[in-house]
């Protein structure tokens, strides 16, 4: 996958989605398509952009148990999307369970699936003291990043800082999407 730049349409609702989208005549962005977005406009919100043209990153961030999420992923694979994401912190099983749904479920190609590390907004004292997560986020982002990849997931969600880390960690192809800058206090 090239580095493309995928445009966040973070707006509440379908209208001013596509009142934004309009500028875009010919050359048409990869955009991503998160919960705000998709819980006010529903899932025809992500057909409605793919038959536009657009590849859609669909970063709904699924946690629940395996089948759950396995039937929600074979559902989502259906609207089009090119990727989409889950949270690592959900473990391997759950992961596994998400790619086998995502492939039960598309006609075409499967999207791409990527695995939340550790979210930008939660510190190392938040993980310590707030989730009992005893490790930095230096130390669980490449190691999440790695039971994503041994889920066969295709790469992770990260914070630019942490991509290296995760490069070191995992092989070359496992995909690094950083959408967002970890706070480093």
């Amino acid at each position: 996958m090239p580095k493309d730049v995928i445009i966040a349409c973070d707006f509440p609702s379908r209208e001013e989605t596509f009142s934004f989208l309009k500028q875009f005549k010919e050359d048409k962005p990869y955009i991503k398509i998160g919960m705000e977005l998709f819980y006010s406009a529903g899932p025809d919100i992500v057909r409605e952009a793919v038959a536009n043209g657009h590849k859609v990153f669909l970063d709904l961030k699924l946690h629940d148990i395996p089948n759950t999420v396995r039937r929600s992923m074979k559902t989502l694979a259906a609207l089009g999307a090119s990727m989409t994401n889950l949270h690592a912190a959900g473990g391997r099983a759950m992961m596994a369970a998400a790619l086998e749904g995502l492939s039960e479920g598309a006609s075409g190609p499967r999207p791409l699936l990527l695995a939340v590390t550790v979210l930008t907004s939660l510190s190392d004292e938040m993980l310590q003291n707030e989730l009992f997560i005893p490790k930095p986020a230096t130390e669980l982002v490449p190691a999440w990043a790695a039971n994503a990849q041994a889920a066969g997931l295709d790469g992770v969600v990260c914070s630019p800082l942490e991509a290296g880390l995760v490069k070191e960690k995992c092989d070359p192809g496992f995909l690094t999407v950083t959408p967002g800058i970890r706070y480093l206090s």
